[in-house]
């Protein structure tokens, strides 16, 4: 059992945001005080008793739609770093252990995907593709695997020498068991610092599709659309673009310093094992 006492405030801090995050995006429909589309005010009025955080561009409950775009948000993202995580290591163990051309041809078409940015990437492939959310986590998905690709990959290579993933092979196993027995466990360390970065890029690159206008669909919500439809309220001081922003940048930190407290731990626990 854990101790909150042996945790660092950071990873407690980011334990409670991140928490408060997901709790919010599960129980949307229950938590939030009006309709997702619901028009219940005037347009962009300050905060009150009837409305928290004031209302939009339209005249619609800000806390709403910041609860209800916390769901979009957060499901595509992960989701999208599901698959990326999932098509990435695989991928890359898979190159490690299989070597030879199968190894080439997969780090050459990583390689050439990479030398595109992603933004740049993604906006052109939206901007022929419908733009739904399943074609979403589909195009941030496989692009944000090429990272993880590659991190798994190295990692894999430097596994795929060791004494007892040759030992494995002498016994006659199978690929499947070295990549998901011996390879997979202890590669978790990197992998798992690497969740939580490839899941922080997902939220940014989907605010930054959602801003440019490729990403969720109004009348749907997500922050980054958010921040797209209350820009212009910026000029007469008004701040419903700035909240939606402040929460991206709050649900990036705290997932950063959960993932930093994983990353710590299972290497301190690690070599505790090697040194005992």
């Amino acid at each position: 059992m854990l101790s909150l006492t042996r945790i660092p405030l950071g990873a407690v801090i980011g334990l409670i945001f991140t928490t408060l995050f997901l709790l919010t995006a599960i129980f949307a429909p229950l938590i939030a005080p009006y309709g997702l589309g619901e028009i219940v005010g005037q347009v962009w009025e300050p905060s009150s008793a009837n409305f928290l955080l004031g209302t939009d561009n339209l005249g619609r409950d800000l806390l709403s739609r910041m609860i209800y775009g916390a769901r979009t948000t957060i499901f595509i993202a992960v989701l999208a770093t599901a698959l990326s995580f999932s098509l990435g290591s695989i991928l890359g163990f898979t190159a490690a252990v299989v070597g030879g051309w199968f190894d080439m041809i997969m780090s050459r078409f990583v390689d050439l995907l990479m030398a595109i940015p992603t933004l740049i990437f993604a906006l052109v492939v939206l901007s022929v593709l419908p733009t739904n959310i399943f074609v979403l986590i589909m195009v941030m998905g496989i692009l944000d695997s090429t990272r993880v690709y590659r991190l798994s990959r190295a990692v894999a290579v430097d596994i795929n020498v060791m004494d007892f993933v040759e030992a494995a092979k002498l016994r006659g196993e199978g690929r499947r068991w070295i990549i998901f027995r011996e390879i997979l466990p202890n590669a978790l360390s990197p992998l798992v610092s690497e969740l939580g970065l490839r899941f922080i890029y997902s939220v940014l690159l989907l605010s930054a599709l959602s801003f440019l206008g490729l990403g969720v669909q109004p009348p749907a919500a997500d922050w980054g659309g958010m921040v797209k439809e209350n820009k212009d309220g910026i000029v007469f001081g008004i701040p419903a673009a700035l909240i939606p922003a402040a929460a991206i940048a709050a649900l990036a930190i705290s997932v950063n310093l959960v993932a930093d407290w994983v990353l710590n731990r299972t290497t301190d626990l690690k070599g505790g094992r090697g040194n005992g």
